[in-house]
Formats: structure tokens, sequence, C-alpha cells
């Protein structure tokens, strides 16, 4: 099974996570905020990972310190479960409504960070959350996981279906892209030999 966990000690926050890929969607998180609670639960259930998050953060200064260390932490399992990426599908999207909201999410598991965020987030919060945290959430994981993103919102007013539609199409597009493609189970993905 391709998994990883890690423990992660900062004077800011102190988190463990486990991730694996082959799951079946189950999860137990608990980051200490509740709209990133709902992201991850979600992240969890459309990617079919097993996902566990406990974060002890300095959430009386606010979300920030949590959300970005929770993200380092998963993009660094994710890189770690991926290991080189032979056999992988590699690309992948996908198009998500959420009610009014739409979301095109476009993956590349290439070993090199990039992070295209096309989404207007109309209000400063969702719950007791900032939204301005969302980009800065996917722009740690990203570099951790050494992935390539691109998330465009094609419609959308309501800021939670919004964030919502942009978590679920990334873990369906990554879902999709961690895939083992039979007919190259043997293979890496590259030309170059290698994506790391």
């Amino acid at each position: 099974m391709r998994s990883a966990q890690i423990t992660r000690t900062t004077a800011e926050t102190d988190i463990t996570l486990s991730l694996a890929l082959d799951g079946t969607g189950q999860s137990k998180i608990k980051t200490g905020i509740g709209f990133l609670d709902h992201m991850m639960e979600l992240f969890a259930k459309h990617g079919k990972f097993d996902l566990e998050i406990n974060c002890k953060g300095d959430i009386h200064v606010d979300g920030h310190h949590s959300a970005e260390d929770i993200a380092i932490c998963l993009g660094s399992t994710f890189a770690q479960a991926i290991g080189d990426a032979r056999g992988i599908t590699r690309y992948a999207d996908v198009t998500l409504p959420m009610d009014e909201a739409l979301v095109l999410c476009a993956i590349d598991i290439s070993g090199r960070s990039h992070l295209s965020f096309d989404v207007s987030l109309p209000d400063r919060t969702v719950g007791a959350m900032d939204t301005e945290l969302l980009e800065e959430f996917l722009q740690a994981f990203v570099r951790k996981a050494g992935i390539t993103v691109h998330l465009r919102q094609l419609s959308g007013k309501n800021t939670h279906h919004i964030a919502e539609a942009c978590f679920k199409a990334l873990a369906r597009a990554l879902r999709r892209a961690v895939k083992i493609d039979e007919e190259f189970r043997n293979e890496i993905p590259s030309t170059k030999g290698t994506l790391i």
C-alpha cells in the first residue's frame, strides 16, 4: 500500500498526519479549524484516501500556521507515498459542479511544484477560517508534494460552494492521477526516466 506518515513539531504547531493513497476514503480529522476539518474530510472521501490529521496549533493567534503546516505535512506524505511514481497515470483533470459553483482542476504529478489559482472567494471568512488561507494551504501542499495544480473557477457566488468545489475537484483529479495504469505498471511516466 502506498502510504506515509509524519510528525512535525514547531513553536507554532504540533502535527501528526498519515495518508494512504490506496484507501477507502476514511478519515479522522482534528485540525482545530472547523471549515478545514470539513475540507480535509471531503478531500479524503472524494480521493478515496485514508487520512488522519491531529493538529494542536496556535489558533488563538489565527489559523494561518495550522493551515500551512498541515498542508506541508500533507504534501510531504503525498510525495513519500507516491515514491518514484512508477506506473501512475500522472495526468488528470476534473470539472466539478457544487450547486451554482463550477471549478476545473487539472493535475500533473510532475516532480515540479506549480499552483495556478484562478479562483475568486467573495467572503473573507467561511465559518472561522479566513478564505485567504485556502490558497496558502494549496500552495504549501503543491510545493511539498512536487505537483502541478491548475484550479480555475468557471462560475460561482457562494464562497462555501466554491471552496468545496475546489477541494472535491482536487481530490478527484488526484485520485485519477495516482491510479496505476496497468499498461505501464512498471514504467515511470516520463521520457526522462524520473519524476523526482
